[in-house]
């Protein structure tokens, strides 16, 4: 079990993980000693900390060749959701903060982020290909309530006609359904909602303040109502945990109207490696050893296998098994193809007040 730094002067409610690894780049590291007087009625409780951030670029690039998207927007530094198995939990390792509890309670927004992004979709030699919104962390994360950048982003890329990829476990998306049904009928936008389990006791322990597995459903089922693509986003998929409902997530996807579906098997970069085994130590102790022997038999006997295309898949028997009862079950259930052909064609600068009117 991975010994993890912890501060028992403090207490959590609802977050994934009370540890505190010291970022990698740290030269200093912190150690925690009881001299006595931390009683337990004076245990302060762990409070959301929210600081604001001008980014010079909005958009992230990349050139991975498993991903599917070329290029991103992030909102949010961390998330409020503090799903345990979060891959981009080591992200916050740059800003000079801990991957463990600090991810989930001292965030970065971008405020400005919709007008920094107009700007850079406006330069001359910008060519369109679909946005990715929710790749790093959840743009429609609890914060997202106060701060409303993520609406701000869709308003924009809604204007320019651009094409639009959403992944979110987020109930506050239903509130931008305007923006995103009127998107969908100029075939500009795919919405992806996660649904790791059907267990509402696991997923409390696993994504503690994300919306519980019936009321991600009921997203799938508004956003469908409203005309809008929906697609399953089933992962991560932990062996020996959550493998088993693999069938059943995605029957529940399909009733609720997702059109498509798309797994990932659990990785563990980084720091979230020892915060995961951590969690598993101390809230499903029986499957702990049976999980860890399974990822690692589906990662060439390693935690973690940072290869393109096999870090989402894994390899070996036990992964091309899973790979076969998901496809099977896709094809009875009638999904579709993992992304719709988004409209690029339709991308244009929008007319603003005092511009010149064409003339034809």
């Amino acid at each position: 079990m991975p010994d993890l730094l912890k501060d028992p002067t403090r207490r959590a409610r609802a977050r994934g993980t009370l540890a505190q690894p010291a970022p990698r780049f740290d030269a200093q590291s912190r150690h925690y000693e009881n001299d006595g007087w931390d009683l337990p009625d004076d245990t302060p409780d762990v409070t959301r900390e929210v600081r604001l951030e001008e980014p010079r670029s909005a958009i992230s690039w990349n050139q991975s060749p498993d991903l599917g998207f070329d290029r991103a927007v992030n909102a949010y530094r961390g998330c409020e959701h503090g799903c345990i198995y979060c891959y981009a939990r080591p992200t916050h390792a740059y800003l000079g903060l801990s991957p463990g509890l600090d991810f989930e309670t001292r965030l970065i927004a971008r405020p400005n982020a919709a007008q920094v992004l107009e700007r850079e979709i406006g330069r001359k030699g910008y060519r369109v290909q679909p946005m990715a919104l929710g790749t790093n962390t959840d743009l429609w994360q609890p914060i997202e309530a106060q701060h409303r950048i993520a609406r701000s982003i869709l308003q924009v890329l809604s204007d320019w006609n651009h094409p639009v990829t959403i992944t979110t476990r987020g109930a506050l998306i239903e509130r931008d359904i305007d923006i995103l049904s009127d998107m969908a009928r100029r075939n500009l936008v795919d919405v992806g909602i996660t649904v790791t389990t059907l267990d509402p006791a696991l997923a409390r322990a696993m994504e503690p303040r994300a919306p519980t597995p019936a009321r991600r459903l009921a997203i799938i089922r508004a956003m469908a109502g409203a005309g809008i693509p929906v697609r399953l986003m089933m992962g991560p998929i932990i062996p020996g945990l959550t493998d088993h409902e693999a069938e059943a997530i995605l029957k529940a996807g399909r009733d609720a109207g997702a059109r498509s579906a798309w797994w990932a098997l659990l990785r563990l970069p980084g720091e979230v490696n020892a915060l995961f085994q951590d969690w598993l130590h101390e809230n499903r102790p029986n499957h702990a050893a049976k999980v860890m022997k399974l990822l690692r038999e589906m990662r060439g006997g390693r935690d973690y296998d940072p290869a393109f295309h096999a870090r989402f898949r894994g390899q070996g028997a036990y992964a091309e098994l899973l790979a076969q009862r998901i496809e099977k079950t896709r094809t009875r259930l009638g999904y579709t193809k993992i992304h719709p052909d988004l409209d690029c064609g339709q991308f244009r600068k929008p007319p603003r007040a005092g511009d010149q009117l064409s003339l034809f």
